[in-house]
């Protein structure tokens, strides 16, 4: 949910280069009486139904008689030109008149118009309450509140703005259940939901550029903004839930393969791996280059990962962090990302860090010794070049698939000896 002036700025500033100047558009005596807006229970006032955010139609309605701006009534059985020109709203010739389609917003619709749309069209309501509201109509504490909304990762409100609906209030009745149920407790509360607000606040900031690109390339008008996401957002929403579901399937599979003590701590191999240079590469480029430069990188780490049964915990600017169940999974992905950088135009070399051991996983992400290990092994590793820790070493001695070189010790502040390996292809990979 956005925030005021947070998220905000970028449309509003986007809706005044392409929203027509109300200034520019011809007086409402030239144009005749302005098109009554929708009534609030989704009709309009003369009984269509026109949902919750439909648009009535700009021009005449259909079957009936229509009136030319500047001229008198016709009906069907006036001449052929008068009744192309009470069609086309009274424009003269040459002059496109007011699209019929209900679809198709009025042009002259104001920006705040436009951004109260958009609004609506996301958060599926209306803002209506303020904070106080949500108090006295869920009873809840509102420290409580306080803390669900900054667990979101959204500044404090005025007690008077008024920037909540419907499903705010739901949401807030949800979280009561689920701790009156004794499934969770407040501090849990808080950690799922600061968990959820960083996943989506990432995807939900790139959907939206993205979909900002995309309306842009189709050269389709800020007023028709709202129809459009009113066909791509519950699309989107339904393949997120799909593809959180098969996570979630996969997360369950491996939950259930361990003992319960064994939940949150387990042994894992956790990789490490950036581009080398990538600032100094990043300089020379303009934001579009850089754009599709990182997108390409996270696009080849991503489909590496998962075709090796790997999953992506994080990713950084040019840098990834990705953990697997097997220690030969983790190796097969090290050396498959360093080959698909290579063959990639316009990436730098890769390096990567390997390293195994007992591993602390936590609302998606990973804690403990190795995630250190791995990241000061991708760090000492040259450009082109593969570290894994002793342990790994071990793990993967005798298979045929890879070839281990012992190389100089590491001395690094709080870790006295690193004994890194590299590690290549062996006579038996695929």
């Amino acid at each position: 949910m956005a925030q005021p002036g947070e998220h905000q700025d970028g449309w509003r500033a986007a809706l005044r280069r392409v929203v027509p100047d109300p200034r520019r558009i011809r007086s409402s005596e030239a144009d005749g009486p302005p098109t009554d807006p929708p009534a609030p229970d989704g009709t309009d006032p003369d009984g269509e139904d026109t949902g919750p955010l439909a648009i009535r139609p700009a021009g005449p309605p259909p079957g009936g008689p229509t009136t030319d701006p500047g001229g008198p009534t016709t009906d069907p059985g006036t001449s052929d030109a008068a009744s192309d020109a009470a069609a086309s709203g009274g424009a003269g010739e040459g002059e496109p008149g007011p699209s019929t389609d209900p679809a198709v917003i009025p042009s002259t619709i104001s920006v705040r118009e436009v951004e109260a749309r958009i609004d609506e069209v996301i958060l599926h309501a209306p803002r209506k309450y303020t904070r106080l509201d949500v108090h006295e109509l869920t009873r809840m504490q509102p420290e409580h509140t306080r803390m669900l909304w900054r667990a979101m990762g959204f500044a404090d409100v005025d007690d008077g703005e008024v920037l909540f609906n419907e499903h705010d209030v739901a949401a807030v009745e949800l979280f009561k259940e689920l701790v009156d149920s004794g499934l969770m407790t407040r501090d849990v509360q808080a950690a799922v939901l600061r968990s959820i607000a960083q996943a989506m606040a990432g995807l939900a900031t790139w959907q939206v550029e993205r979909l900002y690109e995309l309306l842009g390339e189709r050269r389709r008008n800020a007023e028709q903004w709202p129809v459009d996401l009113r066909i791509v957002l519950p699309a989107l929403e339904c393949l997120q839930v799909h593809v959180w579901r098969r996570h979630l399937a996969v997360a369950a599979g491996r939950m259930l393969a361990a003992t319960p003590p064994e939940a949150d701590i387990r042994t894992l191999t956790v990789g490490s791996s950036d581009l080398v240079g990538f600032t100094r590469t990043a300089r020379r480029l303009s934001p579009g280059q850089l754009i599709e430069l990182v997108e390409l990188f996270h696009g080849i780490a991503a489909d590496v990962v998962s075709g090796r049964r790997g999953r992506i915990v994080k990713t950084v600017g040019d840098a990834v962090l990705f953990a697997t169940d097997r220690p030969e999974d983790a190796a097969e992905i090290a050396l498959e990302l360093q080959d698909r950088t290579v063959a990639a135009p316009g990436l730098p070399e890769l390096r990567t860090g390997l390293a195994i051991g007992p591993t602390l996983t936590r609302f998606g992400d990973v804690y403990g010794e190795v995630v250190d290990t791995a990241a000061r092994l991708c760090t000492h590793a040259r450009p082109g070049r593969i570290l894994v820790d002793h342990a790994l070493a071990v793990e993967l001695d005798g298979d045929r698939r890879f070839r281990l070189r012992l190389r100089r010790p590491v001395t690094e502040r709080g870790y006295p000896r690193l004994h890194p390996w590299g590690l290549r292809r062996g006579p038996a990979s695929a």
